[in-house]
């Protein structure tokens, strides 16, 4: 009895980005160590230090290696904040859209992350992906909710997709299916009419 094997190859693709970034940053923080350690010891036994002075000096460069790096993300939060503000300042003294702000008026998609004022406290949007920003409408029974596109319907439905993807390329390549989703919704929800 003789077996036959079949070989499956399944093709995978997957996105290491964000991990070759955090193993370069990792890559340039031990040679940053490295560096400072070797030019720690070098200056100390060139200027005939005290071992325990040496430790000292290279605790207290370390300590301030550490703390620049942690302090990088509030850096950037702190700066994001800051220009947003004085764009927001610039734009309603003089009337005109900075360069540095873009209207979502018509709708759109937010990769990264971006800050911005809700009601006197500060928001974050995209910082786990990609968002989608929809303008909102009020129908004629007084309801909020988003515009669709073309005629009126005497039983309009109403279909929302919360929609969660790592990326834009992996949204971009499921519009397919979501549209076919979107189909499929909508003609069980006439059936229910």
């Amino acid at each position: 009895m003789s077996e036959e094997t079949e070989d499956i190859i399944v093709p995978v693709k997957a996105d290491f980005s964000g991990f070759s970034a955090a193993m370069e940053g990792l890559s340039q923080q031990s040679k940053r160590f490295a560096s400072t350690f070797t030019g720690t010891m070098a200056r100390a036994i060139r200027d005939g230090r005290s071992f325990e002075g040496t430790l000292k000096s290279l605790a207290l460069q370390l300590s301030n290696m550490a703390l620049s790096a942690g302090l990088k993300p509030l850096e950037g939060l702190i700066g994001s904040t800051l220009q947003s503000a004085t764009s927001g300042l610039t734009s309603l003294f003089t009337g005109a859209s900075s360069a540095g702000i873009t209207p979502f008026a018509k709708g759109g998609v937010v990769a990264q992350p971006t800050y911005f004022s809700s009601g006197g406290k500060a928001g974050v949007m995209g910082e786990a992906g990609a968002e989608a920003i929809v303008p909102l409408a009020r129908g004629a029974d007084g309801r909020l909710g988003v515009r669709s596109a073309g005629g009126s319907s005497a039983n309009p439905v109403h279909v929302t997709f919360n929609i969660s993807t790592p990326d834009v390329d992996g949204f971009q390549k499921s519009q397919g299916q979501i549209s076919a989703l979107l189909a499929r919704t909508v003609a069980r929800g006439r059936r229910g009419l």
